[in-house]
């Protein structure tokens, strides 16, 4: 497990939305250039194993990163704040409940009603979103008799030593868990154990609980991010849309996709059923059809029969991992929802489980530098690695897939 932190500057993007599934050429031992301290035609960095130890080339972000807000008391007299950067786009009535704990949803309403709280001088509506730097008037406050807090419950002090176990990195502001598979991320029909529930028991002094920046499947296992402040899920909820995060799965799936490195270019639509969910290949125009693009490189094989393939999508659709395999024939295996091979039997040894990892993320932090966390190969799949004789710390040439 590892995280490291180096200044960077975006790569530019352009997006190709033609369908198509070509191959393209990453840089192999032979071809690529010579690396910083390196010999020319020196073979790549293998995949670094799962480190422990934080690496930095500029100061640790706790030392760079601005003070957190001290908790106001309550105000006797008319006072003047200015909103943080963590409060940046937060609604009024929101602002005012995370800096005064306790204070009843009536009176909230009846100060912003009544004008007694400003805005940069002006009057404004509970539902008025704050900017960072804004000077807020706050009128003398009364708060609710403040409620004794109560210990944590042994169920809910079992909850966070459970996130507390998962967890490949942590500052103030994010949190990289190794989600295992079979945890849900969000809540669903019948529901009552996942991530975003699990999440309460971290909620702070204000309340603020930590939020999820995105989604991996129930049965995928790996690299979940999520934001810990307001601050740090505006930043990695922008750094997702701009596609300026970098994720990298791996997978195990049947023969020997041809070629070896290629890109799958399609239109992905949701089709449900009473019993299920999944995506199918669509057609441009088609109604809730939504473009996906991902690159895929064999890794390694075993016997021609099963290969490890590396996974980086640009979009992130809905199972666009899983149905991408299946439209080019190579479904993942273990896959419950796209596996569909005839009379295909599956090796001895290995688990009848999704083998699909969510291996690495790479992401602007919000304070400066790059998230790079790994996570390790799930319990199933380390066996099935063990049982075919593949090297887990092989170079891996996804690496070096085109940006998009």
């Amino acid at each position: 497990m590892s995280r490291r932190i180096k200044r960077t500057d975006p790569k530019p993007r352009s997006r190709d939305e033609r369908k198509e599934t070509r191959p393209f050429k990453a840089h192999s031992a032979k071809t690529a250039g010579p690396r910083p301290g390196g010999k020319p035609g020196a073979k790549p960095p293998r995949f670094a194993p799962e480190r422990t130890e934080r690496r930095v080339s500029e100061p640790a972000l706790e030392t760079s990163a601005p003070a957190k807000p001290v908790e106001a008391l309550l105000p006797t007299k008319v006072e003047t704040v200015k909103v943080t950067a963590d409060e940046n786009n937060m609604r009024v009535d929101r602002f005012l409940e995370a800096r005064f704990p306790g204070l009843s949803f009536s009176h909230i309403q009846r100060v912003v009603r009544k004008g007694e709280l400003r805005v940069d001088g002006k009057r404004v509506d509970s539902k008025d979103r704050l900017e960072e730097g804004q000077s807020v008037r706050i009128p003398p406050l009364k708060l609710d008799t403040p409620k004794a807090p109560n210990p944590q419950s042994e169920a809910a002090q079992k909850t966070l030593a459970a996130l507390k176990e998962m967890t490949i990195y942590e500052d103030d502001d994010v949190l990289v868990l190794n989600k295992p598979a079979g945890l849900a991320v969000q809540g669903g029909s019948g529901m009552t154990r996942h991530i975003d529930q699990m999440l309460e028991v971290m909620r702070d002094s204000k309340g603020q609980k930590p939020r999820l920046v995105h989604r991996i499947d129930r049965e995928t296992s790996g690299c979940l991010l999520v934001a810990k402040t307001r601050f740090a899920a505006s930043h990695l909820t922008g750094a997702f849309r701009s596609r300026s995060a970098r994720k990298t799965y791996w997978a195990l799936v049947p023969g020997l996709p041809k070629p070896k490195q290629g890109r799958i270019s399609t239109f992905l639509a949701k089709e449900e059923s009473e019993d299920d969910t999944i995506m199918r290949i669509a057609q441009h125009g088609d109604e809730g059809a939504s473009h996906a693009v991902t690159y895929y490189a064999v890794v390694e094989t075993a016997g021609n029969k099963l290969t490890w393939v590396s996974l980086k999508p640009v979009t992130g659709r809905t199972h666009q991992l899983r149905a991408h395999m299946e439209h080019i024939g190579h479904p993942i295996v273990g896959d419950p929802k796209y596996f569909n091979i005839e009379n295909w039997q599956l090796p001895g040894g290995l688990q009848n489980r999704l083998h699909l990892l969510a291996r690495r993320i790479v992401i602007p932090h919000p304070r400066g530098g790059v998230i790079d966390a790994t996570a390790p190969l799930p319990q199933h799949m380390q066996q099935s690695w063990n049982l075919l004789g593949l090297d887990a710390t092989r170079f891996d040439p996804i690496e070096n897939a085109p940006e998009e």
